[in-house]
């Protein structure tokens, strides 16, 4: 399914104990139709599994927006949103993981982080099939920010650039908070997800979008990943008394204009 492997072993991350704070599956309930416009995708990952996803398409050399979400969310939470980007002239193509919305299977760690790889492949082979031609934006929400930077620190070079709303930079004060005793898993941070090392690798346009009072994931973890980027073009937005998950009521209207000019330089 894909030509590049995950290069950590996660597997210390994929006990029974650790997965039920670390992932909160939630099926798409009944089988209509998304209610907004657009395509329903299923993506194989692996034998028998596949990823649901929904492409919203607003136009051919319009740049696209892969998007991997936060926990607990799935990709109909963003059928809203979707018309929103296209508005903008943004093609939005969020997807789900193992045991989401559509998805076959049970989540995992080693799943999430093996399964972005055939995800991105998927992609960027159906967009250049259906002829869109527009730059490639990675971008992850939250437990999705650890995909998108796996992306960008294996696959750069066919990645435009980097959007990370609400993403952490060490997994270890964030597992803990989830109650995840991390020491006596044997787990060690440079060992794990390793956020802060793969961004250094990424010196594309980057986007780091954080709440000012995040509660699960702290706003210093969005200004650590911001320092250690190795973009030249780059920016850190704060939304101000922001809590993660209020980030797009108390600013979406930011969020989307710092998003909007990204994407506008990208196109110039």
């Amino acid at each position: 399914m894909n030509d590049v492997k995950a290069e950590v072993d996660y597997s210390v991350l994929d006990r029974p104990e650790v997965l039920m704070f670390l992932f909160h599956p939630r099926s798409e309930s009944g089988l209509m139709p998304h209610g907004s416009a657009g395509l329903d995708i299923a993506i194989p990952v692996a034998t028998d599994v596949s990823i649901g996803a929904h492409f919203h398409m607003a136009g051919k050399a319009n740049p696209n927006i892969l998007f991997f979400h936060g926990n607990g969310e799935i990709v109909a939470d963003y059928d809203e949103l979707g018309p929103v980007y296209n508005q903008l002239n943004i093609n939005f193509l969020p997807v789900d993981y193992r045991g989401y919305g559509r998805s076959d299977g049970v989540p995992s760690v080693s799943a999430m982080m093996q399964d972005c790889h055939a995800i991105f492949v998927f992609v960027k082979a159906w967009l250049e099939q259906h002829q869109y031609t527009g730059p490639l934006i990675v971008m992850g929400r939250s437990l999705g920010s650890a995909s998108a930077l796996e992306l960008v620190s294996t696959r750069g070079t066919d990645i435009d650039a980097l959007v990370i709303e609400s993403g952490f930079a060490l997994a270890t004060p964030l597992l803990n908070l989830l109650g995840i005793i991390c020491h006596k898993l044997g787990f060690k941070e440079e060992n794990g997800f390793r956020n802060i090392d793969k961004i250094r690798k990424f010196s594309k346009p980057t986007l780091i979008i954080h709440a000012e009072y995040d509660h699960i994931i702290p706003f210093s973890d969005g200004q650590s990943l911001f320092e250690a980027s190795a973009a030249k073009n780059k920016n850190l937005l704060k939304i101000p008394n922001a809590n993660h998950n209020d980030i797009f009521a108390k600013g979406l209207s930011a969020y989307l204009a710092a998003i909007e000019s990204m994407v506008k330089d990208l196109s110039a």
